[in-house]
């Protein structure tokens, strides 16, 4: 029975931690190609039209459906430590601090406790 928890342990460890960093992922390579873009239209039209291109691209909802799931997963997963980073100002900041938050718990704690209880045994 403690060697069906400990897989189980390891298993959900292993998910639960492909699914924030999938998301951080996910997260980075949006925010590195809405930079891109806003980058290349205030070289285009300067500074006062690139600024609103900027707003409207980052207030466009994700068109994944993989994509929604994988950030609600993670958003219910990393809620535990909202508090930790909140009023940063900064979503790199939150988003950095949550995903080493829940390494650290989920895939350092789970593989922890999978541990001692395989030793124990």
């Amino acid at each position: 029975m403690v060697s069906s928890i400990v897989k189980l342990l390891r298993f959900a460890s292993l998910v639960i931690c492909a699914v924030v960093v999938a998301s951080f992922v996910i997260f980075a390579l949006g925010q590195t190609s809405t930079a891109s873009k806003h980058q290349a239209e205030e070289v285009s039209n300067g500074p006062s039209l690139a600024a609103g291109v900027a707003a409207s691209e980052a207030s466009k909802t994700h068109e994944s459906s993989v994509h929604k799931v994988i950030d609600e997963a993670s958003s219910k997963l990393t809620s535990p430590f909202a508090g930790v980073v909140s009023g940063s100002g900064s979503e790199w900041l939150t988003r950095v601090v949550e995903l080493l938050l829940a390494l650290i718990v989920y895939g350092l704690g789970f593989g922890y406790l999978a541990r001692v209880l395989t030793v124990r045994v």
